[in-house]
């Protein structure tokens, strides 16, 4: 099935040129990388909540079992990620090639990050509500990805220069920006901020998360900053966060127990 979808964007690629960013230079790689993680994770949940259902039995899908054990999706990501980087260091492909290299990268970080609660927690937490951090992780990745499909100069100049050191000083400062909205419990607002400059600000600017570093630190003798930072982030903002990372990967279990 990994090898179908390759080769299917491989053949896709060969055929559609997407010219981006200034001057249109062709960004094709980036392009079919980011549009394989995409297609992948979508197709891995369809089919996990098929066999979670039952409803996919029919169709001859089923959990991977070797020697009794259950080899987890993210096993074949990450070979597929092994494979693809050999290819991409020893054989250094150009054109069409590279392209189907990056469709395949990108088939393995997306069965990969499919499964990012399973590494945080080291253990089968993916129809839990531990497990909604997959989807976090996979949206931060799309996020980046899609950010670099239109180029993206992060230094200006040459080294040295005026614009050199411009670039280099507004980088550090959306760095720290992104510092700052991590302490603050703001993971995908600093991972997406990276690329997108006015996300880190907006964040860093916006109250803590309770229990961040920032509210135990900085809130502990600001009381009214801390009963504030409790209502802008109660219970109803978790649940319409949850609501829609459900609607994308399916809702956990009920009490809590792999599915």
């Amino acid at each position: 099935m990994l090898a179908e979808t390759a080769g299917a964007a491989s053949s896709l690629a060969a055929r559609v040129k997407i010219l981006a960013g200034p001057g249109g230079h062709s960004l094709r790689p980036m392009m079919w990388m980011f549009l394989a993680i995409l297609v992948t994770f979508l197709i891995t949940r369809i089919v996990t909540r098929l066999i979670r259902s039952g409803s996919g039995t029919g169709a001859g899908l089923g959990n991977v079992r070797i020697a009794g054990n259950h080899v987890h999706h993210q096993v074949f990501g990450i070979l597929v990620i092994i494979g693809t980087g050999i290819i991409l260091v020893s054989v250094a492909p150009r054109g069409v090639a590279l392209d189907a290299a990056a469709a395949a990268f990108g088939v393995g970080v997306g069965l990969t990050v499919d499964e990012f609660a399973l590494w945080l927690h080291l253990e089968d937490v993916y129809w839990t509500a531990q497990g909604r951090k997959s989807v976090d992780a996979i949206f931060c990745v799309l996020v980046v990805t899609g950010t670099l499909i239109g180029g993206a100069d992060f230094v200006a100049g040459r080294a040295g220069t005026a614009a050199w050191w411009s670039s280099v000083a507004a980088i550090a400062v959306n760095l720290l920006l992104c510092v700052t909205c991590l302490l603050k419990g703001k993971v995908v607002t600093g991972v997406t901020g990276i690329v997108i400059s006015v996300v880190a600000l907006a964040g860093a600017i916006r109250l803590a998360k309770p229990g961040s570093w920032w509210a135990a630190h900085r809130y502990a003798t600001r009381p009214r900053r801390a009963s504030r930072a409790a209502r802008r982030y109660d219970q109803r903002y978790q649940d319409r966060w949850n609501r829609l990372r459900d609607l994308i990967a399916g809702a956990p279990s009920r009490g809590g127990k792999p599915g």
